[in-house]
C-alpha cells in the first residue's frame, strides 16, 4: 500500500461541511475560518514510541491519547476545538494497527467536533505529531500568567493513576487486577477537560494542563505569574482515590496501597505525570462559581492549596509543617 492509498483508506473522510474548516484534506494546505471575532489557539504534541507510550498499547487507545493530549492544551486555554493535523511516521504499513488507531482518533475527534484537516505520513520509527486548533474569544483565554496571591489552587479529576499503572508495568508495584485495569485506562485514554476549560473562562485567573506532573506544571504558572504556592498534602493525596476505588480516606485504600509510604503515594499525585487534568487558580470569593463550573462540565474539582506572594512551592501537612520528599516531574531531557 502506498502513502496516498494509506491516507485515503484510513484518514480521508467523506467531505462534509465542518464549521470552521472550509477546506480540509486534499490540497497542499487546509483552510480554517474561526468564527467572526474569535482568536485561534494552537498547540502541538509529539509522541514517540518507547518514550511516551509502550509498544504494547492498544492502537485504538493510542489514537485516542494522541489527540487527547492536544485537546488538553486547548482545555487549559479555555478554547473550543476546531481542527487538527496529523503527522505520522510508521516503520511499516500495518493495516489492523492503522484501522484501530484511526478508530480511536476519530471517536475522540467526533466527540469534540474537531476535524482532521491535513497532515503527512512517512516511513520511520513510530512517531505521532498532532497540531490542534481551537477558538476562544479575545481576552478570555486562560493563561499561566494570571495567578495572584490569595487565589485558591484547584485541580480537576484525579491524579496519580497513570503513574500507578507505570509502576506496575515497571514491576515496582503489585495491585489487584481491577485496580491496575482502571489505572491503565486512565494512562492510555485520558479524558481532556475541554468542557471544564470553557466553563472556567471569566472565573479562573490562570490554568495549565497537568501532563508532566502537578508540581512541575504548576511551576510554569508560578514563574509566569511571579508568585509562590502552598500545596496541602492531605488534600492532594486524596486525588489518587479514583484509581484505587476509594474515597481517599486512609482506610479505603487497598492493602497494597496502604503499605506504600505516604510520601510515595504523594509522589504519584504530585510528580506522576500523564494525567491530563487541569490545575487552575481562582479567587476565594469565586469558589461557588468554580464548583458550579465543575458540575456543569461533569468534572470533579478539588481545592488543594493557595497562591502565595512568597516565592517557591511548599508542600505542607495538616499542621502546616513541610512534608519531606523530592517530587520531581518528568523532563524529556532530564
Amino acid at each position: 500500500m502506498g502513502e496516498f492509498d494509506l491516507i485515503n483508506r484510513y484518514f480521508h473522510r467523506p467531505a462534509h461541511a465542518a464549521p470552521g474548516v472550509p477546506l480540509g484534506i486534499g490540497d497542499d494546505c487546509a483552510l480554517l475560518q474561526p468564527a467572526p471575532g474569535l482568536q485561534l489557539a494552537v498547540s502541538s504534541d509529539l509522541l514517540i514510541e518507547g518514550r511516551h507510550f509502550l509498544s504494547t498499547v492498544d492502537p485504538a487507545r493510542l489514537g485516542h491519547k494522541a489527540l487527547a493530549v492536544n485537546l488538553s492544551d486547548l482545555a487549559a486555554c479555555g478554547a473550543r476545538p476546531l481542527a487538527f493535523t496529523l503527522a505520522l511516521a510508521l516503520p511499516a504499513v500495518d493495516e489492523p494497527w492503522l484501522a484501530g488507531f484511526a478508530s480511536g482518533l476519530f471517536a475522540l475527534a467526533d466527540a469534540h467536533g474537531c476535524t482532521l484537516a491535513g497532515g503527512d505520513t512517512t516511513r520511520g520509527p513510530l512517531a505521532i505529531c498532532i497540531t490542534v486548533f481551537g477558538e476562544v474569544p479575545p481576552g478570555q483565554a486562560l493563561l499561566r500568567s494570571g495567578a495572584r496571591p490569595g487565589d485558591d489552587l484547584w485541580v480537576s479529576g484525579t491524579l496519580g493513576d497513570a503513574r500507578l499503572a507505570l509502576e506496575v508495568f515497571r514491576g515496582t508495584l503489585s495491585v489487584p487486577a481491577p485496580v491496575f485495569d482502571a489505572a491503565r485506562l486512565r494512562m492510555e485514554m485520558p479524558n481532556p477537560r475541554v468542557a471544564l476549560g470553557q466553563a472556567l473562562r471569566g472565573i479562573a485567573t490562570s490554568a495549565v494542563d497537568v501532563s508532566d506532573g502537578l508540581l512541575g506544571d504548576l511551576g510554569h504558572v508560578r514563574r509566569a505569574s511571579g508568585v509562590g504556592m502552598t500545596v496541602k498534602a492531605e488534600d492532594a493525596i486524596r486525588l489518587i482515590a479514583a484509581c484505587v476505588g476509594g474515597t481517599g480516606a486512609e482506610g479505603t485504600f487497598p492493602s497494597e496501597m496502604r503499605e506504600l509510604p505516604a510520601t510515595r503515594r504523594l509522589e504519584f499525585v504530585l510528580a506522576g505525570g500523564d494525567d491530563y487534568e487541569l490545575a487552575f487558580t481562582a479567587p476565594p470569593e469565586r469558589r461557588s462559581a468554580v464548583e458550579a463550573a465543575g458540575h456543569a462540565a461533569g468534572t470533579a474539582v478539588t481545592r488543594i492549596g493557595r497562591i502565595d506572594s512568597e516565592p517557591g512551592v511548599r508542600v505542607v501537612g495538616a499542621d502546616g509543617t513541610p512534608v519531606p520528599g523530592r517530587f520531581a516531574s518528568f523532563d524529556h531531557f532530564g
